[in-house]
């Protein structure tokens, strides 16, 4: 019989960079790094001006201990690396198991030296702290696992996502081949392009508190990268032979308002397009295939949240839905926006048919949500700078191939784990392409131009049957809203393609000018497939 637990393995929980001794300090005095701290305000919207709302998330750690049944590892104020544990424990550890890296203990003036080590060494720790999970946890019968057939989960908040990336990517730092161990990566708001101030990469030469881990050349050393990969100098990727990309999540944060380190400096000098610390553009991760000989992005999602605090992305009730879809979901889809078509304004287009310069740039808004809840799995809003962006140049260049913007990822769980006569799983999505800023030989045409308009805008509601057997086809269904609301009831056929992966075309847009055409391609596919079923 298949084992019912299966997609349910160890969570080994990597909390993010502590700047100064006393923060350091008082990571080393939380049993659980503030992967423990909830939140009872939610900013629904950007105006700072508008009060939050209440809203109670009671952290990430508490909802998989209600929600999932874990349990940490602590036994008689040890911890499983902690040579004390073992005689207090019976070297076992459950499946459902929550695991902190306390990778700051020995650099804290409480329990260690005071002396920061280097984060090649946090890497080589992890590696050893996994293994001693697998053994604790193979040594338990109730887990039926062995050596060969044990994984678990890696969870990383900041710059805790750069010591898993060293860990998983670098081979001189996991001499025992832990890597293999790690089923899934998930990553809050870490700088895997590194840290920009006021425009400018983290120096170097900037040693004091290691703040020069951020910087992209250091980065490039301990992470094993080549920074000339496909020529942009950029350290965000991950190579299929180490650590397959379609297994990394990435969680990004778009507020940086409500990040009060340094008394507000620190978003002040990072600027927009951040969540205060880390720049949009600076926290997903694309993977790089061999087989393939190019570039594929790595899961992402949204959300309006700052780096942290008290409206921080790690105690947000998006990002845990987030996370537990993807560890534990059924379903993933990715989600694509094809640009087939582009219009502008006729007077505008009759200056480029006379040959001047025309640009513009196409602001691509989504938000995407499960039925039947009130947050976003994702949200990308042009007031919140999470946009996806096209240049009118970057597409009259290649308009004859069109233009594929990823957007997000969308992790499901299936309803008919609970309810089998609700096999579907549904969404709605909110695409909105906002009218842009059109500029003719570099400067700006305001003739006919109204602020905050769109191109397209509508939501779309989308319905999907994952096969139930063998051989069984995918049943997609969608509709438009409009003006109205209406359920999901134009079928539309999925192409299958390669790793049991489906494709689905939903056109949007029309041939008015100004305007825009195209399609939401949607590719779906089965996750934990075979973990339970």
């Amino acid at each position: 019989m298949p084992d019912k637990n299966a997609r349910f393995k160890p969570i080994i929980y990597v909390r993010g960079y502590a700047m100064s001794a006393a923060e350091i300090d008082d990571t080393t005095a939380d049993p659980f790094c503030g992967f423990n701290l909830g939140s009872t305000v939610y900013r629904a919207v950007p105006e700072r001006d508008r009060p939050p709302r209440k809203y109670i998330f009671e952290s990430p750690l508490l909802r998989l201990v209600s929600d999932f049944g874990y349990q940490d590892v602590y036994e008689d104020g040890y911890d499983i690396m902690d040579p004390e544990w073992a005689e207090n424990a019976d070297n076992r550890i459950a499946r459902r198991s929550i695991i902190i890296f306390r990778y700051y203990d020995e650099a804290s003036r409480l329990l260690g030296t005071g002396e920061l080590p280097p984060i090649e060494l946090f890497a080589t720790q992890l590696g050893k702290l996994i293994l001693r999970v697998r053994d604790l946890a193979c040594a338990n019968p109730d887990n039926k696992l062995t050596p060969d057939t044990f994984r678990c989960y890696l969870v990383a908040h900041s710059m805790g996502g750069l010591v898993c990336r060293a860990f998983l990517q670098n081979p001189q730092l996991d001499t025992g081949n832990a890597h293999q161990l790690v089923d899934k990566f998930f990553s809050y708001a870490t700088p895997h392009n590194g840290i920009d101030v006021a425009g400018i990469n983290v120096p170097g030469w900037l040693a004091r508190a290691d703040i020069n881990n951020f910087n992209r050349d250091k980065m490039a050393r301990y992470l094993n990268v080549e920074r000339a990969w496909s020529g942009t100098g950029r350290v965000d990727w991950i190579s299929e032979d180490r650590f397959p990309p379609e297994r990394v999540f990435c969680m990004v944060g778009s507020n940086r308002l409500d990040y009060e380190v340094a008394f507000g400096l620190a978003r002040t000098f990072v600027g927009h397009g951040s969540d205060g610390l880390v720049r949009i553009e600076n926290a997903t991760l694309h993977g790089w295939s061999e087989t393939q000989g190019k570039g594929v992005p790595c899961a992402k999602a949204y959300a309006y949240r700052a780096h942290s605090g008290y409206f921080g992305i790690v105690n947000s009730e998006e990002a845990y839905q987030n996370l537990t879809r993807f560890l534990f979901g059924d379903v993933r889809v990715d989600l694509w926006l094809d640009v087939q078509q582009i219009r502008l304004p006729d007077a505008v287009e009759q200056q480029e048919k006379q040959g001047q310069e025309i640009n513009a740039l196409y602001q691509f808004e989504v938000m995407a949500s499960p039925r039947g809840k009130l947050w976003y799995l994702t949200r990308r809003t042009a007031e919140e700078d999470s946009v996806a962006c096209l240049m009118h140049k970057a597409w009259m260049t290649d308009r004859a191939n069109n233009q594929s913007l990823f957007v997000s990822s969308v992790f499901l769980a299936n309803s008919a784990r609970v309810n089998p006569k609700r096999r579907s799983l549904a969404y709605s999505m909110t695409l909105g392409v906002r009218v842009p800023d059109y500029e003719i030989d570099r400067k700006l045409w305001i003739n006919e131009h109204y602020e905050g308009g769109y191109l397209f805008r509508d939501s779309l509601v989308i319905e999907l049957v994952p096969p139930r057997n063998a051989g069984e086809a995918w049943r997609v269904k969608y509709a438009w809203q409009g003006s109205g609301v209406s359920v999901a009831d134009t079928e539309v056929e999925a192409v299958v393609l390669d790793k049991g992966r489906v494709e689905v075309s939903i056109p949007f847009g029309t041939d008015a000018a100004p305007g825009i055409k195209g399609a939401v391609r949607l590719i779906a596919s089965g996750w934990n497939v075979g973990a339970d079923d």
